[in-house]
This record gives C-alpha cells, structure tokens and sequence, in this order.
C-alpha cells in the first residue's frame, strides 16, 4: 500500500525532529522542509548549525530534506509589520504572525509541489473535530502549550494538518529523541525572538527605528525624567527607565503604566501593585473567529493576553467580524497592546483571537482609555 506524503516543518530543533518519527510511526511518508527566515549573523537561531541538525535527522530516518529561503517574504510580510507596531506604540508579538504568513503558507506550497494534501509541525497543540469542523486545542503538557500561536488557523487549513507532539509531554519527547540517537536530543529549546539574538532589545530596535525624546511622567503629573523613544518601553517595564530613587518614595520600584505616542509621553507608577497597572477590559481588532460570532456576544469564556499566560475568566461583551469588547472577571496586571488575546471554551479549545488595541486603567477613567 502506497503511503499517504505529508511536509514537515524541520527546524532542526528535538521537537519537530520527533515529530518526524511519530508521523512515520504513522504510516507516513514524510518530506521535510527547512525555512530559513532571517539572514543576520548575530541571531540566535543560527541557520547553519540549524540546518546541520536537520538534516542529520532526516538522514538518519531517510526523509528528504528542502531548504527554501524566506528571508525576503518574512521581511515584508511579518518584520515590516513588526516595525510598523512599534511605531504606532505597540508591543508586538512576531511569531503569531511568521506562522499565519510564512510557516504554514510555505508548508502548504510545498506539499502542492510534490502532490500531497497533509502538513505538519511541531508544535504543542490538539487539532480538534467537532461537527465536521476543526479547531487548535491545547496541549497535553501545559507547560509547553503553543495554542496561543496558532489561533489564526482556519478550519479549511486545520482538516489538513498534524500535530504529532499535541498528547505528549516534553519529557517524553527527550526520551524519544535519545531512544533514536538524534544529535539534536539535548539541545536547548529556543527562546525569545530568534532575529534579535543576544543584542539588547532596544539596541535592536534602534537600528531601524529613529529615536525621538520625550517626558517620563507620574500618573500624578509630574516630570520625573526623559526617554530616548516610547518604540523602548511597555506597559509593565520595570528595568531601563533611568529613574532614579527618590527620598519621598519609600524605594519602590516604577512601573511603565501607559503611553501617549501623540504626545510621545510615558506615564510610570511606582510599586508593582499600583492600581494603574491593572485592567478589567480591553477592545482587540483584526480577530480571527472559529466559531459564528452572532452567537459570541455575552458569552463567557477563558482567555490569555499573553504567552504562557494563565487563564483569565472572562465575558465578551459585544463582537463583530473585527473587533471584540471583553470584560474579565477580575483586573489583570500590565495587559499589553499589540500582544494577541487567545480565547479558550470550556474544553481547551481555541474559539478566536485578536490583537489587543486598547485597554481600560481604571485608576485613570472608567473607560477604555489607552
């Protein structure tokens, strides 16, 4: 019997290399593909070494193995954007956006090229069925659950795609991974954002943004200091400020609690409890809906406005095909716009999701006033 083909998203890292050995396992005849993104020297995610590891994966498990560059579409498609939120204010979040425009639109090319249907990755996420429809669940290993990246998956896409890490703890997948002798199998999960690599975030930044001073100033009114660029701070920053320690105030340290980019203002409060830090509401726009949103609005659900977030209770109080007003059963500290908000059912199962426009301090004003 002839096997069923499915592409692979090889990245050279342990995960999608056992991944590669579960979906053989499976029956499938598995085609890899290697995508390099970033052309910088000094990123972390070094694409030669990368590259090296996949492929002495699939050679050990005789599975073909394309390179394709896209440096040239993610630079148009995801850091162009990724500049352009800064600019407007915001705190992006580049990898919900690389899988949606790159990833899987790669994946999905490919298996065109060799005539196959089904692709692959792997991530720590469930594909669910419910009534011939399909939707990202979380992850058995909760821990490393990468739902929250993928909510912008439609249905049409997700009927056609594995996830083989989705049941299995990170434990597990080490033991596989040195059960099969793979070069990879200790090597180190990556972090952060691969094109910034061991450069300070702002410095990064800064090369490609221009620097504009600006006030630092008290939720009270009061000037206390100067920036070199509010593109350099987000709600909830407590390190970089250059705020000194001041006699009258007890030594706590100061929080970012807001930005005026038409004013190029920071706004700061001092203690990690302060009342400015918290939210109970935020607005998000261009949301990706799974489910038929004229049955959305008052419905309660789960939530998480950032990576390895935990679960926030909330109700959606109105909704539409773009935007979404959401109230949470209790404040959150320093929700951040330009960061996804993921929502979740009752069963762990992604509903939609959106990218977070404004947010409500109600030390400030009742209303949403970001």
């Amino acid at each position: 019997m002839k096997k069923e083909k499915i592409v692979l998203g090889m990245s050279g890292g342990v995960d999608s290399s056992v991944a590669a050995v579960l979906l053989q396992n499976k029956g499938f005849e598995v085609y890899g593909v290697f995508m390099k993104n970033w052309d910088d020297k000094n990123a972390i995610c070094s694409a030669e070494d990368d590259y090296a590891d996949a492929l002495s994966v699939c050679n050990q498990l005789n599975i073909p193995l394309k390179k394709i560059n896209y440096t040239k579409e993610y630079k148009e498609r995801v850091f162009s954007q990724f500049l352009d939120d800064h600019k407007k204010g915001f705190t992006p979040n580049p990898d919900v956006l690389c899988n949606k425009e790159i990833k899987f639109d790669v994946f999905q090319k490919y298996a065109q090229e060799i005539g196959a249907i089904k692709i692959a990755s792997g991530h720590y996420a469930k594909i669910v069925s419910e009534d011939d429809n399909f939707f990202i669940g979380k992850a058995s290993d909760r821990s490393k659950d990468q739902s929250y990246f993928l909510y912008q998956l439609k249905s049409s896409l997700l009927m056609n795609i594995e996830l083989p890490l989705g049941e299995l703890l990170k434990k597990d997948i080490r033991k596989i991974a040195k059960e099969n002798n793979f070069v990879n199998a200790s090597k180190k999960d990556s972090t952060g954002i691969c094109f910034i690599g061991d450069r300070k975030y702002n410095d990064f930044v800064g090369q490609f943004l221009q620097d504009k001073k600006g006030k630092i100033i008290t939720v009270d009114g009061e000037k206390i200091g100067e920036h070199n660029g509010h593109m350099y701070f987000t709600v909830g920053q407590r390190k970089g400020l250059g705020i000194g320690a001041r006699s009258s105030a007890y030594d706590e340290p100061w929080y970012v609690v807001n930005k005026d980019i038409n004013k190029n203002i920071v706004f700061v409060a001092q203690g990690a409890d302060h009342r400015a830090l918290f939210s109970n509401k935020l607005l998000a726009d261009k949301m990706h809906w799974n489910l038929d949103i004229s049955k959305l609005p008052l419905l309660k659900c789960k939530a998480k406005v950032r990576y390895r977030d935990v679960d926030h209770s909330c109700q959606i109080l109105s909704s539409n095909e773009d935007e979404c007003y959401i109230k949470f059963d209790h404040a959150i500290k320093a929700i951040t716009t330009g960061q996804s908000i993921v929502l979740y059912n009752e069963n762990d199962i992604c509903i939609g999701g959106g990218i977070i426009r404004k947010r409500n301090i109600p030390y400030l004003s009742e209303e949403i006033n970001e």
